[in-house]
């Protein structure tokens, strides 16, 4: 489940987002109990489909879901149906969230916007966990088959930043921008005492791969240089805006 954070920030995006004309027609992927329909329905207007994998989370009256298993189906829906798709704490469930996003690109109209949030693996905090355990935060040992889907039981695919961007770009979008939910005030004496050792050895990282490997091109340098952002280190929620290009 998200967050009223998460929600509040979706909804600044979503506004933001509007360029020419107010959504109309609204996906919300992994809807959960309804909040994030509510709360757009009520503040932008919009009309609301919900899909899920199971139809018994909702909690909103008189809304409808549905039921799609994203790992083995595709979403329910004709191509160029909606004008804003939100997929809330959802690509971390999913075995093929790559193939998700296609899909959210193909339902999607012209000039519509797709709005995703999933743990943040790259804050310091989930990078000294990751360095100690093997886990990134909200990532750990599972149940085996046996894992609630809808909680962190069913977190299975933690996925960075870049990933994400770079599944976004590749799946047709543009203008992707990340930004985070609010930063982890646990994490600020850890970035003050191990930021400049990161930002260090990042340099030398990234110098070798230019040099050496040739892998950083103008279009992921972009990118890369949010890896080590300030919100990305300290955000515990990484929230993308991505963009359906018109004809």
């Amino acid at each position: 489940m998200s967050t009223p954070v998460i929600y509040d920030k979706v909804l600044r995006l979503a506004r933001t987002a509007q360029t020419t004309q107010p959504f109309q027609d609204h996906l919300d992927i992994g809807s959960g109990q309804g909040e994030l329909i509510r709360i757009l329905r009520a503040e932008m207007g919009v009309c609301s489909r919900a899909c899920d994998y199971t139809d018994s989370l909702m909690r909103l009256e008189g809304q409808s879901v549905d039921v799609a298993n994203l790992n083995e189906e595709k979403l329910p829906y004709p191509d160029a149906s909606f004008d804003l798709v939100t997929a809330t704490e959802v690509i971390e469930h999913l075995e093929h969230y790559r193939e998700t996003l296609r899909e959210i690109h193909r339902v999607l109209r012209p000039g519509g916007v797709c709005i995703l949030s999933t743990p943040n693996v790259l804050n310091i905090n989930s990078r000294l966990r990751y360095f100690f355990t093997g886990f990134a935060n909200l990532f750990g040992p599972l149940p085996i088959k046996n894992s609630a889907l809808y909680s962190t039981g069913g977190h299975i695919n933690p996925v960075g930043y870049f990933y994400i961007a770079h599944s976004l770009y590749d799946a047709g979008f543009h203008q992707v921008q990340g930004t985070m939910d609010k930063p982890q005030r646990s994490g600020l004496w850890k970035l003050l005492l191990l930021g400049p050792l990161i930002w260090a050895g990042a340099a030398l990282a990234w110098s070798k791969e230019r040099r050496r490997y040739h892998t950083i091109t103008p279009e992921n340098q972009p990118i890369l240089h949010r890896i080590n952002s300030l919100d990305l280190l300290l955000g515990r929620t990484v929230i993308v805006t991505a963009h359906k290009e018109k004809p």
